[in-house]
């Protein structure tokens, strides 16, 4: 499996960021960490080795990055509106320097010409912000994979409310999106898969919400609830994975 390190300063984040490509060609994959997490996570928690099959045949080109979550959502006692506004800036970071750095990279090594889109993946809180990512920019994604995720900004910022903690709160947004939205149809032209367990450490009711609004706007979205016995965990997102990417492929 072909790896590539890079490091660069971030304009966004005025600071340096890390990030980790697997694969030599294929439909570019950001990977989105768990809370607090760091791009080396995909491989040290063998993420690597369940998209193997995919990365290696040259389907995807998975891009890991790190988080800011401890200056952001984990920071409970930090100023809440320095917090969103620094959230914000990462998002920044991630649609003008992340998306075009690996849009770029899979133009080059597929011979493409403006690749149009790339799969948003993450698991528990990383799930939360891949689908804030698919849902908010659709011009730049075009697939989702959301796995045990929380659709409520209300998880890092307990009921705390202003313009920029909405804009990254899912369930807010897209409740009060107007049906005849543009971005509406868009959606409903990508594939985009939500699932979460209902066993140990699992909080299906944000899930079930979002998949409330979702279909009450008419936005396709494969919505999956697992058993009681799926837990919280890597060993059930590897299956989870292994279930849906080919869906997404």
């Amino acid at each position: 499996m072909e790896t590539q390190y890079h490091k660069w300063y971030s304009p966004s984040l005025n600071r340096d960021m890390e990030c980790k490509v697997y694969g030599h060609a294929g439909r570019p994959v950001i990977f989105v960490p768990c809370q607090d997490g760091r791009f080396f996570d995909f491989e040290n928690y063998h993420m690597t080795d369940v998209w193997a099959p995919w990365i290696e045949s040259g389907q995807v080109m998975v891009c890991a990055i790190d988080t800011i979550d401890k200056e952001t959502w984990s920071n409970k006692n930090g100023d809440p509106r320095w917090r969103s506004v620094r959230h914000e800036n990462w998002m920044k970071y991630i649609t003008g320097e992340v998306v075009p750095f690996i849009r770029n990279l899979a133009n080059e090594r597929n011979g493409w010409t403006g690749y149009p889109g790339v799969i948003a993946f993450g698991c528990s809180l990383g799930a939360t912000h891949a689908a804030n990512l698919y849902f908010q920019y659709p011009d730049l994604f075009d697939g989702l994979l959301a796995l045990s995720g929380i659709y409520t900004a209300d998880y890092g910022f307990d009921g705390y409310m202003d313009d920029l903690v909405y804009r990254n709160s899912p369930v807010h947004y897209l409740a009060n999106m107007p049906a005849d939205h543009p971005y509406i149809a868009q959606y409903n032209q990508k594939k985009a898969v939500i699932c979460v367990g209902q066993g140990p450490w699992e909080i299906p009711d944000s899930t079930r919400q979002l998949q409330s609004i979702l279909q009450s706007k008419g936005i396709s979205v494969w919505v999956d609830y697992w058993g009681y016995d799926c837990a919280h965990d890597w060993d059930w997102w590897y299956k989870q994975v292994t279930y849906f990417v080919p869906h997404l492929l």
